[in-house]
């Protein structure tokens, strides 16, 4: 069973001034179904031919995760976004703005968290808000194609660090892509993945 290329919630130039359709449409289009067309290629003929993205992540190795992890942490960021004038940005809905206070004081102790973690991260990468075991959230930064999903966090959010997430648009200017992912994300989407 061929892993699917899905399409974007949104179109192209949806999350623009924030992110333009260039960049939406190099990140998608061209790195996003690489990954997935890799994975289709590696599949074949093994044990993960009929396993879904998200369990090869869970239990590949070398190539086939590096693919698979991309693939699917591609997805899973578009997935936390929203286009401003839809709706993204803006602040937490009333359980999640409890959750992130209890963790962070606010939104914006969030923000300065998620977003030092990020500059911090030396090469390409994410940058995730996680619910940990017990309940709480933290900010985690990994490098390259490594995902959460193979640990005990679940994901929350994630922001690509890939030069091709925002190159086009700020250039070597990461911080300034970090304040622009801002606007644009979907917080109920964020609130739907909280446990408990």
């Amino acid at each position: 069973m061929p892993i699917d290329f899905p399409a974007l919630p949104y179109d192209r130039s949806a999350l623009e001034p924030h992110l333009s359709a260039d960049t939406v449409e190099q990140h998608h289009d061209r790195h996003q179904r690489a990954h997935v067309d890799e994975v289709n290629a590696l599949i074949v003929g093994t044990p993960f031919a009929e396993s879904s993205l998200e369990e090869i992540v869970r239990k590949a190795q070398g190539r086939l995760f590096d693919h698979a992890a991309q693939a699917w942490n591609i997805q899973f960021y578009w997935q936390g976004l929203k286009p401003a004038s839809g709706g993204g940005g803006g602040t937490p809905g009333k359980r999640l703005a409890e959750v992130i206070a209890r963790q962070f004081g606010d939104s914006k102790g969030l923000q300065q968290q998620f977003n030092t973690a990020a500059m911090r991260l030396f090469g390409a990468g994410w940058v995730w808000l996680v619910q940990r075991r017990g309940g709480g959230l933290a900010t985690i930064a990994t490098a390259n194609a490594s995902t959460p999903l193979t640990g005990d966090d679940t994901p929350l959010l994630a922001c690509s660090l890939w030069e091709h997430a925002w190159y086009l648009d700020y250039r070597h200017a990461r911080d300034k892509y970090l304040d622009a992912f801002w606007h644009l994300v979907d917080w109920d989407a964020v609130a739907g993945r909280l446990r408990g």
